[in-house]
């Protein structure tokens, strides 16, 4: 099984963070978020990872190539017109089936329901309250019979969170083909909704599969709960530090260097931050970053940024320097 993770985007709802790093290499809980999303992929041996890369796409094949050795594909998206406009450019490097992964969410699926599969995809999904920014599902009889993008009126709170499993690519890229010919779009945008509908009413059999979670990273708000989800269940444990208070369930870069510091609870520090003379909590401090004479909560700092002085709820992307 390949694993193709398009990470083409802008990343705009996640600024000033996405500015100078494409938003899948944004750290949360001591990693960068698709390194979370491919732990949870990777126990399925892929036989590769394919990026569909496009803004600053450099760094995450600089990334993956460093931190993975497997076999890895990069092929660009130049223009962003939606989903399967990322996904046909793989079309010359899967020719079997693939799992598709949209790296902006923490899942949590179990994937053994691929293993004697009876049907032609499946869509990964879970039950929430209010659909109307996300595409759904109606399933009839155990298969699916509609796909509805950002639904105004909801017919169904299953929502299709951005896995999916495809036993045989080129049926995908067909339908693709068939929904590009046709026009079939939103906002200029096309969407893999509409061509997994081409298949169904195509005669394909498409069934979902439940995740147990599903936690949002796509602006601050969210990347922080994201964060603190994450403590909770995979941070280990920290060693005490001298000169330092750290609360669990936090997360400290060994080389992380806390004088006078609280840290936590909820606070991930990265490689190579400073704390000195500060409260940091419900917080992300990002590679380099350092922070001095503050408190700072509910805040994200990006990487080699600075902040001294008595702040409380940032939000500042690399590099930046604030003086309070």
């Amino acid at each position: 099984m390949d694993i193709i993770l398009p990470v083409a985007g802008f990343g705009t709802r996640l600024r000033p963070q996405t500015w100078s790093k494409p938003k899948p290499l944004v750290g949360l809980a001591g990693k960068p978020m698709l390194a979370h999303v491919l732990d949870r992929v990777m126990p399925l041996s892929p036989g590769q990872l394919v990026f569909i890369t496009g803004f600053l796409g450099d760094q995450i094949e600089a990334w993956a190539r460093a931190n993975y050795d497997l076999p890895l594909a990069f092929v660009e998206q130049p223009e962003m017109l939606g989903q399967t406009d990322a996904i046909i450019r793989t079309r010359h490097l899967v020719e079997g089936d693939a799992l598709i992964l949209f790296p902006d969410m923490i899942f949590e699926a179990n994937f053994s329901v691929l293993q004697n599969l009876d049907a032609d995809a499946v869509m990964f999904t879970k039950e929430v309250e209010d659909p109307s920014a996300l595409g759904i599902a109606v399933v009839e009889g155990g298969r699916v019979v509609k796909l509805v993008e950002k639904p105004q009126e909801p017919i169904s709170h299953l929502a299709v969170i951005g896995i999916y499993y495809v036993k045989r690519m080129p049926d995908l890229y067909a339908a693709i083909d068939e929904q590009m010919a046709r026009g079939i779009r939103l906002k200029n945008e096309y969407f893999i909704a509409d061509a997994f509908q081409l298949m169904i009413d195509g005669g394909a059999k498409v069934v979902t599969a439940p995740v147990s979670a599903w936690e949002d990273c796509g602006n601050a708000e969210a990347l922080l709960s994201t964060n603190r989800y994450l403590l909770e269940r995979e941070a280990p444990r920290t060693p005490p530090r001298e000169g330092a208070v750290i609360v669990p369930p936090s997360f400290v870069a060994e080389n992380a260097i806390l004088e006078r510091a609280v840290v936590g609870p909820f606070a991930s520090v990265g490689d190579g931050a400073t704390v000195r003379d500060t409260v940091v909590r419900d917080a992300i401090l990002e590679d380099g970053a350092v922070v001095e004479m503050a408190v700072i909560e509910h805040a994200i700092v990006g990487r080699k940024a600075q902040i001294r002085g008595r702040a409380s709820r940032v939000n500042v992307g690399d590099t930046s320097v604030l003086d309070l």
